[in-house]
């Protein structure tokens, strides 16, 4: 194991019961890592939605709470080959989604850790990480790590839509399927729509850019004043969801040829938008969120579906109703392969991350940003604040 000099314990935000966190010191730092696993340096974080949604609906005092990160590597566990101490990396972690994941395997490295972002140093498992790229800063890093994993197991794992493969840091014309590795040599079919609902979300500007390296050809609705920073991010055309024909002009503009949708958005009016939008011979919707069974069934040529995003870590999700989720390693494996992909966009710069809104404070003020998530009066960019 190699490592550098850490404090035993430290500064944490962690949940203090239905819908409240709080600021608590003296928080084991748990070094050195598992085996397997980094232990970081959090540098800066950033929030999600899901920050306020388990504190409010699926509390578990202590834990720590944060979904995503990027910091430095400060300690390497042992069997960890590829990262070394001062790595820059980004990851995602449980977060409060670690009270619900399934931790009986006492090799699980979320049984053997409360590990969220809000922290100053958070140990995250090796094939969860991703190396920044020199030009690329924390705060900018932070936010891509949820994002990404959930743009990319709708779009590639569900939707099982071609994925790029990157060759020499540059996204290459052949593409291969989530389920193989580097194998397949068939082109994406061009052109091929695919519905980006909710664009300029955090998860939809990902998915644009992923969907034009695959050579596929993304379309978005959004508000008219985030039409330009889509087009320029990959998309061909973008359609302003306030229209009530939104629908019907998405299905002129592909001739009647959609059939595949990722609803970032995931209420019943994007849902409608999405059905009303797809061709006549049906096809798929993929949502980021639970969606209502009533829109689902009008259109029974539509398969519907949403994901998950703590499958990511391969373990069952001790939900109820709706939200559980038996495990799934093969999402596990997913994000592993995945993540050498996004890896490799961001060191050629094919894949920009989403607009921040950069605050002050440190840990201490991001109760706050939850709260501003919480009132839906954040829109069109990511919440991120340095760990000071």
């Amino acid at each position: 194991m190699t490592s550098t000099t850490t404090p035993s314990t430290q500064t944490a935000l962690v949940c203090a019961g239905a819908g409240e966190y709080r600021l608590a010191h003296g928080v084991q730092v748990i070094s050195p890592p598992p085996p397997g696993m980094l232990l970081c340096a959090v540098k800066a974080v950033a929030l999600n939605p899901a920050d306020w949604k388990m504190v409010d609906f699926s509390a578990t005092a202590e834990f720590i709470g944060g979904h995503e990160f990027a910091g430095e590597v400060v300690q390497v566990g042992a069997g960890v080959k590829d990262f070394a101490v001062g790595d820059r990396v980004l990851a995602p972690v449980p977060g409060l989604f670690g009270a619900t994941i399934d931790d009986s395997n006492t090799e699980s490295e979320i049984g053997r850790t409360k590990a969220g972002a809000f922290c100053e140093y958070v140990p995250v498992a090796v094939d969860m990480v991703v190396r920044l790229p020199p030009h690329m800063s924390f705060t900018d890093a932070a936010g891509l790590s949820v994002v990404t994993y959930a743009a990319g197991l709708a779009l590639y794992q569900t939707l099982q839509l071609p994925l790029p493969e990157v060759d020499g840091g540059k996204a290459a014309a052949t593409v291969v399927t989530a389920a193989e590795s580097t194998t397949s040599s068939r082109k994406a079919a061009t052109p091929t729509y695919v519905l980006v609902s909710g664009g300029a979300s955090a998860s939809g500007t990902i998915a644009i850019q992923l969907l034009k390296a695959s050579g596929l050809t993304p379309i978005a609705t959004c508000s008219p004043e985030n039409r330009e920073m889509l087009l320029a991010l990959g998309a061909v055309e973008t359609f302003d969801y306030h229209n009530p024909s939104c629908g019907m002009e998405i299905r002129n503009y592909t001739q009647n040829t959609l059939a595949h949708v990722i609803d970032c958005v995931t209420q019943a009016e994007s849902m409608k938008l999405s059905y009303e939008a797809i061709g006549p011979k049906g096809g798929r919707y993929i949502a980021l969120d639970p969606f209502p069974t009533r829109i689902q069934y009008t259109r029974r040529e539509i398969q519907a579906d949403w994901i998950m995003g703590p499958t990511l870590f391969g373990e069952a999700v001790k939900l109820a109703g709706t939200y559980g989720r038996p495990a799934r390693p093969q999402d596990r494996l997913f994000t592993s392969r995945f993540f050498g992909h996004i890896e490799k966009m961001l060191a050629a710069g094919t894949l920009k991350p989403h607009p921040v809104e950069l605050r002050t404070g440190g840990l201490p003020a991001v109760t706050q940003g939850i709260e501003d998530l919480r009132m839906g009066r954040i829109r069109a960019r990511k919440l991120v604040y340095p760990v000071v």
